[in-house]
């Protein structure tokens, strides 16, 4: 198969970090080395895989930590949304195409958890990295009813833009497992199920007892 896939835990809050590569042109990218950024070169190493970037979903520490120490190993540029905390060597920006050997990741600026935020997909293989935007079974954090209602809109332009079919790789392991697909998360996650923007507002407030009553982590 030529395409290199692998998701591998990093530590800190149940973080993932991502591995995506071509076989044959032996060209790859690492998505959010978090914690252990020498475990995800090691995959690289051991897959054949000179790694061409470093890309975050978005700029929080928990996803950026192994930044340094994966530049210092690969010599790999950092790429990101051009409004990341740490200014990118690399501006990624909205419907923008990051080449990995013969595949593409495509560039969906998504707001709400945090302003830089991106979610990468790579349409012949229907795969999805999500960040901190979509978990399994769950969403991503905001700080403002204002921030909520931009990450609302985040998730229904994901909705409408990628197939059922394609799968989902969260930022952290915060599901029942480790990943999920769009049409599963469609018709299962509860803020998904929201009619409407103020139901989704309404379920945010009342997260907490609605855990403790379906017993969710």
């Amino acid at each position: 198969m030529r395409l290199i896939f692998e998701q591998v835990r990093t530590g800190g809050d149940r973080n993932f970090g991502y591995l995506i590569g071509d076989r044959v042109a032996r060209h790859g990218v690492l998505i959010d080395p978090s914690y252990s950024p020498d475990a995800l070169v090691r995959r690289a190493v051991d897959q054949g895989l000179m790694i061409t970037h470093i890309v975050n979903t978005h700029g929080h520490q928990d996803h950026t930590e192994g930044n340094p120490t994966v530049v210092e190993l690969t010599g790999a540029p950092v790429a990101a949304h051009p409004d990341a905390p740490d200014r990118p060597d690399v501006e990624l920006v909205d419907g923008q195409e990051l080449m990995v050997g013969t595949f593409r990741l495509r560039c969906l600026h998504t707001p709400g958890h945090c302003d830089d935020h991106l979610v990468l997909y790579e349409p012949s293989q229907q795969l999805l990295v999500t960040g901190d935007l979509l978990f399994v079974g769950k969403v991503g954090g905001t700080k403002t009813a204002e921030d909520a209602r931009t990450e609302w809109l985040s998730l229904r332009r994901l909705l409408d833009t990628v197939p059922d079919e394609t799968t989902v790789w969260p930022g952290h392991d915060y599901g029942v497992r480790p990943s999920s697909t769009i049409g599963i998360e469609r018709r299962t996650n509860p803020f998904l199920l929201c009619p409407d923007l103020e139901a989704f507002l309404q379920l945010r407030v009342e997260w907490p007892d609605y855990k403790k009553r379906f017993g969710l982590k």
